[in-house]
């Protein structure tokens, strides 16, 4: 890969455009279908569906509008999703949860490759380097941390295998259409 599609790679994740709104508008093709995001960040649809209706994690690419209508999630928002699954699997309170990603979308982060959320089993802290790691650890406050682009490469990966494996990440109503159009 050459030195500029890195940057380019690296720019698609920028905390900035991860977790801000105002974006342009993208084009529905570039979502994914509810089932194929909770797949993808190893959590149920009606957790998903939980998240969105309380406004913790909100689909940027096309939310739903009315009965029948889909909602379309992009890469950042399957992102956030497996994170905070993640924190959830910890112990984590989703009332805290709700703050740290609040505090996220409030930092403004560059590059999310080398964030790592850490926590204490009760508050989450954003750290950007190792030494706030290796702070936080000393003042006997970090248990766990979770590297974010860890999780990254693995939205990419389930994604891609989901890309792969069409008919599966198909959502139920698509496969009922599917199969009563042939």
């Amino acid at each position: 890969m050459s030195e500029l599609s890195n940057r380019n790679e690296e720019s698609r994740y920028d905390l900035g455009l991860l977790f801000t709104d105002g974006l342009p508008d993208l084009d529905d093709a570039s979502g994914y279908r509810g089932a194929v995001a909770a797949r993808a960040a190893g959590i149920s649809y009606r957790q998903l569906d939980y998240w969105a209706r309380t406004e913790l994690v909100q689909p940027t690419v096309r939310g739903a509008a009315g009965s029948g209508s889909q909602r379309l999630y992009g890469f950042r928002d399957i992102l956030v999703l497996k994170l905070v699954k993640r924190l959830l699997d910890t112990g984590i309170s989703l009332q805290q949860i709700r703050t740290a990603v609040n505090q996220l979308r409030e930092a403004g982060v560059n590059d999310l490759a080398q964030t790592t959320l850490m926590s204490d089993g009760a508050s989450v802290y954003l750290c950007t380097s190792n030494d706030e790691v290796i702070d936080l650890v000393n003042r006997g406050q970090g248990v766990f941390g979770i590297a974010v682009g860890k999780v990254l490469r693995e939205v990419e990966t389930s994604l891609v295998e989901l890309e792969t494996d069409k008919p599966e990440a198909m959502d139920e109503l698509a496969a009922r259409r599917a199969t009563k159009a042939s």
